[in-house]
């Protein structure tokens, strides 16, 4: 575990932990060179030493760091320091969809469609680049705070052995595609399993299959049926269930074979929620198995009962003549074919002469084994072998000129004028039925199939025109202006629809608007817009600062458009300075030369530090704070001086009458080592004058008390008085 403060590569500082799961750890840290907060996966040690997992590892994050998607997590960089291997990735403020499940509960059908959406796109982008992630589970998709969805882990999932799988994978195998836990070849559809599995928890809250050991849970995903989502919970879509059924089959070839084709049915049981989706898988096996749709079952079964049957012996097709029209064929693999259309047709092997034949269940081989039997009853002489199939054949040629002659007599073949009239009839009405046609349903096939459809149909005269659409994908039928199974002329005009794609459309410039009124303007161009917030100095918080692509620059109705919403001024930290000691003007400096504001200022005695100089700080050095933090600071005033107030308290009187008839003026002074002290002045009478006064800050508590008498000639009469006076000393 590495500690807050660390610096790696020189240039990546650790602020904190995020998260750490069984082959890492997350840390969230701050990139010193391009000053922006970022996300590090770093290698646990046990990985780190494994350099066959290494050298995997940095080959796949380096291949998904070219990966550009709103819904994938970018990649900036993948580095090494003193042996720890880390990658170096966007910082997403969220949770992962694990956690927001656990939270939620199980989700609304709305946000679980739109999540879907968002999971597919970002898988279609990475299989276009041909990156497969391999371990797809809600623990490696993040729920931005915004709402937005976003795929991580690309770098680490193809890393990762079976070893791992074992040892790590705990969350994993929940959401293994059983190709995968036969340890077989995985592809695009092996992400598009994970995927319906993840679906499947978002509606029902709950995984598929739960066992006790992880062989257990992998051995259900290769066996065991799930419970449909609808059975839990009735309330969720019967389009949506199809799609996660779909998604979710055994066989790669049955499921949604491209990401784009699953996106395809989640945005129109989005747009139409009751829209039948329907599931008809199709097997595809290494052999090139010919594939039967429904109209083919139909016309396979008209056709028998029609035109005859195949002799499954000879492999010959044998007309309904009158006497074969007694025998009905065998259509026991037809009918079979028609209550199991999504199954493959494959002719059954011939026994050869002197052999048996076991089959093997073609769900666990797919193929047939031949056992030959070598016991001497089929031992024959060759030259009576010979004999007798030339004699056959003879004997066969025989026979058929017979039953020919009496065909022929019995339909009336031999009537020449008949036959002729029998022909032109038949040739009228042959006529008749080629020049009506069955309208194929075409919508949603890709242009070069719907022509394959309609030639095969018959059609002369189809013509196709382009119209844009943000629904349908590019080079693929929107709609046909005949309906399906409609019996048309072959030469009837067919117009048939294709998409030429999303329009494109110049980006509006949002810059400066609020969030809201940003994604409105541009979600009303038709795009998709998305929110990712960032520290901007310029543009106030909650405003939009750009959007990629940029403004100005063209893009296709419905793409997805990133707006970068201002979080305000990036919260800068800085270090406290040591200001204890210093005089007031160079702690006021330092304060200031950091970045930082003084704050309020006051002073005290201190016999310990100089006067003039800072004796404390109200936040200790050293301390990270945001820029502008207001820093207090208390200044010595040196050290204390104690002090005394002398009270003075008494009279001063005289006998003689000429005084005690005039006006005098009387002062009393306290005496001490430091000087005379006024504790009181009078103007009165002189004959009994009352004192009661007091002198502050003396240095000392032992002083005397004098005073003086002045006449009001100014004379000094103090000898003709008397005085009765108290001196007391307080603390002060």
């Amino acid at each position: 575990m590495l500690r807050p403060g660390t610096i790696l590569d020189d240039r990546y500082e650790i602020i904190d932990v995020v998260g750490t799961g069984g082959m890492s750890t997350v840390y969230r840290a701050k990139d010193e060179r391009l000053k922006r907060f970022v996300a590090i996966k770093v290698l646990k040690s046990d990985y780190s030493s494994d350099q066959n997992f290494v050298s995997k590892f940095r080959a796949e994050a380096q291949s998904s760091a070219g990966l550009t998607h709103p819904n994938i997590v970018s990649v900036y960089d993948v580095c090494e320091d003193d042996g720890r291997y880390f990658i170096v990735m966007e910082l997403v403020e969220g949770i992962t969809l694990k956690e927001y499940i656990n939270l939620n509960g199980r989700l609304n059908m709305t946000q679980a469609i739109d999540f879907s959406i968002q999971i597919a796109s970002g898988l279609e982008a990475a299989h276009e680049h041909h990156v497969i992630h391999r371990d797809i589970k809600p623990q490696n998709i993040i729920v931005s705070k915004s709402g937005n969805i976003k795929v991580t882990d690309f770098g680490i999932a193809k890393a990762a052995t079976s070893t791992t799988m074992s040892t790590t994978g705990i969350g994993s195998v929940h959401y293994i595609s059983p190709e995968q836990a036969r340890g077989g070849y995985s592809d695009e559809r092996s992400d598009i399993y994970s995927l319906g599995i993840t679906m499947y928890e978002m509606v029902t809250g709950r995984v598929p299959f739960e066992g006790d050991t992880n062989v257990a849970i992998a051995l259900m995903h290769i066996q065991n049926d799930m419970i449909p989502p609808r059975q839990l919970y009735p309330d969720i879509y019967p389009s949506f269930e199809k799609i996660i059924l779909k998604a979710s089959q055994k066989k790669p070839e049955r499921r949604y074979l491209t990401a784009a084709a699953l996106i395809a049915d989640l945005n129109r049981v989005k747009d139409n929620p009751h829209i039948d989706i329907i599931v008809a898988p199709v097997t595809v096996t290494g052999a090139p198995t010919q594939q039967f749709t429904s109209e083919d079952m139909e016309k396979i079964k008209n056709g028998s009962m029609s035109k005859g049957f195949v002799d499954t012996v000879n492999r010959q097709p044998v007309p309904n003549t009158p006497e074969s029209s007694e025998v009905r064929p065998d259509t026991s693999r037809i009918e079979a074919l028609l209550n199991q259309e999504d199954e493959e047709f494959e002719e059954p092997p011939r026994r050869p002469a002197g052999r048996s034949i076991k089959v093997v269940d073609d769900y666990e081989d797919e193929r047939y084994e031949e056992e030959y039997d070598d016991t001497d009853e089929y031992d024959v002489d060759p030259k009576l072998e010979k004999a007798v199939m030339v004699g056959g054949i003879a004997a066969a040629i025989v026979v058929a000129v017979i039953v020919f002659v009496i065909v022929g007599n019995m339909m009336g073949w031999f009537s020449f004028g008949e036959r002729r009239t029998t022909e032109a009839t038949t040739t009228e009405e042959a006529t008749t039925e080629e020049a009506k046609i069955t309208m194929p349903d075409v919508v949603g096939l890709s242009e070069k199939a719907a022509e394959k459809e309609l030639k095969e149909a018959g059609s002369t005269n189809y013509q196709f025109v382009q119209e844009h659409s943000t629904e349908v994908k590019e080079g693929y039928v929107i709609s046909q202006n005949v309906e399906q199974k409609t019996e048309i002329a072959k030469d009837t005009q067919i117009i048939i629809t294709v998409s030429a794609g999303a329009e494109e459309l110049e980006i509006a410039d949002v810059t400066g608007m609020d969030e809201d009124s940003a994604y409105e303007t541009l979600t009303s161009q038709g795009f998709k817009p998305t929110r990712s917030y960032k520290f901007d100095d310029e543009v106030d918080e909650g405003c939009a600062i750009s959007t990629d692509p940029k403004a100005g620059s063209k893009a296709k109705a419905g793409d997805s458009i990133v707006i970068y919403i201002s979080q305000g001024q990036e919260e800068k930290l800085v270090g406290v300075p040591e200001l204890v000691g210093l005089t007031e003007a160079a702690a006021r400096g330092s304060i200031e030369a950091n970045k930082l504001t003084v704050g309020n200022v006051t002073y005290e005695f201190n016999s310990d530090v100089e006067a003039g100089l800072v004796i404390r700080q109200s936040i200790t050095k050293d301390t990270q704070v945001k820029e502008g933090s207001t820093i207090d600071i208390v200044i010595s005033n040196g050290a204390e001086t104690k002090t005394y107030k002398g009270k003075v308290s008494g009279n001063v009187s005289t006998s003689d009458p000429g005084l005690a008839n005039a006006t005098v003026t009387l002062n009393v002074y306290i005496n001490d080592d430091g000087g005379y002290h006024l504790a009181y002045t009078v103007t009165a009478p002189g004959g009994n004058i009352e004192v009661n006064g007091e002198a502050q800050g003396l240095s000392y508590n032992n002083g005397t008390v004098s005073f003086t008498v002045v006449d009001q000639n100014g004379a000094d009469v103090s000898g003709m008085y008397n005085k009765s006076l108290t001196l007391s000393y307080e603390d002060e």
